[in-house]
């Protein structure tokens, strides 16, 4: 992983002052770190069985959609308040600097279906958490989580339920 982790580069103060933002943006414009990242996702989950992503808008659909694709699995998108067309169900959440609503088709999950939730980050775990609550709302379950970058000293996976949880990238 060391060999691609200079793709990922700091931004000082954004989206707000005090805020260390991590920028996918190189990494997603090398072809070859984007495959490694989509094949290590797949790899690091091939004992489970999955039945679908899900996959927080908006940089978690860069890899989600990748990742259900490999896997030939549905891909399921979570947005904020108001993009997704038709009926959705909502979950309020906090995140490390301000509140949004996320939502998730009421028929995108089926009664017992095994769900891994993406993301690119792992920060406080209040997104992932909202996602969550979806998921078992429409009661489906979550087995595992993924993220590309986890932020350890924000403790997120510490809101989030004991199933498998990795991340590409530790900081």
């Amino acid at each position: 992983m060391k060999e691609i982790e200079y793709l990922i580069r700091d931004i000082k103060d954004f989206p707000k002052p005090g805020i260390v933002f991590k920028d996918i943006t190189p990494l997603l414009a090398n072809p070859e770190a984007v495959r490694f990242c989509v094949d290590e996702f797949a790899l690091r989950i091939d004992n489970l069985r999955i039945d679908k992503i899900v996959a927080i808008e908006a940089r978690g659909f860069f890899f989600g959609i990748l990742l259900a694709q490999k896997l030939n699995i549905p891909f399921v998108p979570v947005r904020k308040s108001g993009k997704l067309p038709g009926k959705t169900i909502s979950e309020s959440y906090s995140l490390e600097y301000g509140q949004d609503r996320l939502e998730i088709h009421e028929d995108a999950i089926s009664k017992g279906d095994l769900v891994l939730v993406h993301d690119d980050v792992l920060a406080t775990g209040g997104t992932v958490n909202a996602v969550t609550k979806l998921i078992n709302r429409l009661e489906g379950k979550v087995v595992a989580y993924n993220f590309l970058i986890e932020i350890e000293f924000l403790k997120g996976k510490e809101k989030l339920e004991n199933v498998l949880l990795d991340s590409l990238f530790k900081y």
